[in-house]
């Protein structure tokens, strides 16, 4: 089934909207529902109210007490999967502010333990250089770029905490392509190299011609085991059901066994940097 953008959206309202009209049917009560669910009272007035986003096993445990009819349940529980995906538009996210977005990156990043990241097109902004950075925003400097940039680089800051573990997979297309010229991009691959030797962060490589299996290959980072992002160009989808997310981590697996780290990708990276500077 394929999901659009405006179902994601709208989905969470419609789950919420959902189960409070099949509690009326039921002549069930919030109380009363609650006290059948194992649940606050005031958890269910969240749910009805798309305060609070039931998790798959929420959803459950309300359809088992309001005794719903299988059939039934079988459409609520693909609403509910729908609702547990968000998508978030770039464009409104542009209109918002786009350092809005490296706050909300910052708290997730603050909040998680083990992030791992596969870069299929361009370097993450937690490993990029000032001069990727900016040409990574694109258009001419503005009040809210300048404020964007600083903020992606102090953010930057969560690589240092020793407490959590990092791993970026990146491949050849990502770390050669050429976002800025030259000269900076050998940097930005000597970066790459420098951030490599800390005990927390593995950076593994993907050459050109890695087979890396069937289907389409995208951008995403999964944080500790609960929440993942998946990139495009017109925005990211968040999943946080934990069936999506253990499939991106048995992707990311694979994908893992394929890569070279530690003194064989620093190798390569080097390689690929002494290629931008013989460009010059």
């Amino acid at each position: 089934m394929a999901i659009e953008p405006d179902q994601l959206d709208q989905s969470g309202r419609e789950l919420a909207a959902v189960i409070k009209r099949l509690r009326r049917q039921a002549g069930l009560s919030g109380v009363r529902l609650a006290v059948h669910c194992n649940m606050s009272q005031s958890k269910i007035s969240r749910i009805e109210g798309n305060k609070s986003r039931p998790s798959l096993l929420d959803v459950e445990q309300i359809l088992r007490a309001l005794n719903v009819a299988p059939a039934v349940a079988a459409e609520v529980m693909a609403l509910a999967r729908i609702a547990q995906t968000e998508w978030q538009d770039g464009r409104a996210l542009r209109r918002k502010g786009l350092d809005k977005k490296q706050l909300q990156l910052a708290g997730l990043e603050a909040s998680s333990s083990t992030f791992r990241y596969f870069l299929l097109s361009m370097i993450t902004g937690l490993l990029a250089t000032p001069a990727y950075v900016r040409a990574s925003l694109g258009g001419s400097p503005s009040e809210q770029q300048i404020k964007t940039v600083s903020l992606k680089l102090e953010r930057q800051r969560v690589l240092f905490d020793r407490s959590k573990k990092f791993t970026f997979l990146l491949t050849e297309a990502a770390v050669r392509y050429p976002l800025i010229p030259p000269d900076e991009l050998a940097l930005q691959i000597d970066h790459l190299v420098s951030l490599s030797k800390q005990p927390n962060i593995r950076i593994g490589v993907l050459p050109m011609g890695t087979y890396l299996g069937s289907g389409a290959l995208n951008t995403f980072t999964i944080y500790d085991e609960v929440i993942a992002t998946a990139e495009l160009d017109l925005g990211a989808i968040v999943f946080r059901d934990g069936r999506d997310v253990n499939d991106l981590i048995k992707r990311f697996t694979r994908y893992e066994e394929k890569a070279t780290f530690g003194a064989d990708s620093r190798a390569q990276l080097a390689e690929w940097a002494e290629g931008c500077r013989s460009d010059l």
